[in-house]
């Protein structure tokens, strides 16, 4: 995937606008194109194929990375997040599974900047507890749903209830809202230069997809399935846990000989090791996809 380095980048410096522009000009796959752009990838590492699947997803990436601008961090930074989502998806997509590249990238996507946010956002400062993160992403949400969207703190009653709905303290969802407060941005907002000020966030970012009820739900599976994901790891010790994520949960997966040397015991112990561990986390994943009844597919 040599040709990712002439992907278009969002920066500062070029403002998010013209990036914007730029990304819309590579044209949607319909699916038996990007079908056969994925077999040509798994097949033969084709990376122009792979590059034309990439650059179509782009606006789906953008506009995935929009809906964490609230963190405080610089959105160009997100949006690069979420390009390096996509292109993890892309790298790893299965034409034969029978669904779209732009549902399995979703997960990826927001995988990518999750991940950005909590290394970003010191765990130190957060917390690290599986409830706290489940704050962090969701108090929005939360303060959603009760109709808490005023500005500054939340009142007793909405902090109370938060705290019941997320299993989290009192102090926590206080401490969380003020940290999280004042940094959202409107889709109505006008972005680029004077001479085109009057376009807005959501004229670029326009849901192709018909279907807002199917869109909506597929987000909140998706939602729930990395949640389930980071609750499940706490079945694991720190030692299955770290293996289990160099070997499997990155990018460029660590070599067995690597992890011997780390933890001073055999390549076949560190295997035994990782393939306990992936174990015992199918099995915590379907006890919590069976307690909320849905499907696992881990």
């Amino acid at each position: 995937m040599s040709n990712y380095a002439n992907l278009p980048a969002p920066s500062p410096e070029q403002g998010l606008n013209r990036y914007l522009q730029e990304i819309r000009k590579f044209p949607l796959l319909e699916p038996e194109e990007e079908y056969m752009l994925a077999k040509a990838w798994v097949e033969r590492e084709d990376s122009e194929a792979a590059h034309k699947m990439v650059t179509s997803h782009l606006r789906l990436a953008a506009k995935i990375a929009m809906g964490y601008r609230g963190y405080g961090l610089p959105q160009a930074e997100v949006i690069s997040e979420a390009n390096v989502g996509l292109m993890q998806a892309v790298k790893r997509f299965d034409p034969e599974k029978g669904f779209r590249l732009a549902t399995y990238a979703m997960w990826w996507i927001r995988a990518s900047i999750q991940e950005y946010i909590l290394r970003s956002w010191s765990l130190v400062k957060l917390g690290t507890t599986s409830a706290q993160k489940k704050l962090f992403f969701n108090l929005r949400k939360a303060k959603a749903r009760i109709g808490a969207l005023e500005e500054g703190d939340l009142r007793p009653e909405h902090v109370e209830k938060i705290a019941h709905d997320l299993n989290v303290t009192e102090d926590e969802v206080i401490s969380m809202n003020r940290r999280l407060s004042g940094g959202d941005a409107s889709l109505n907002a006008t972005v680029g230069s004077d001479d085109d000020g009057s376009a807005q966030w959501q004229d670029w970012l326009e849901d192709e997809d018909a279907n807002q009820a199917e869109a909506y739900a597929e987000k909140d599976e998706l939602e729930n399935r990395r949640e389930m994901l980071m609750e499940a790891m706490d079945v694991l010790n720190e030692r299955e846990k770290d293996i289990l994520i160099q070997r499997r949960l990155q990018e460029q997966a660590v070599t067995l000989e690597e992890l011997s040397g780390q933890y001073d015991v055999s390549r076949e112990r560190i295997r035994q090791i990782e393939v306990r561990a992936f174990e015992k986390l199918q099995k915590r994943m379907k006890e919590l996809a069976r307690s909320q009844g849905v499907l696992s597919t881990v």
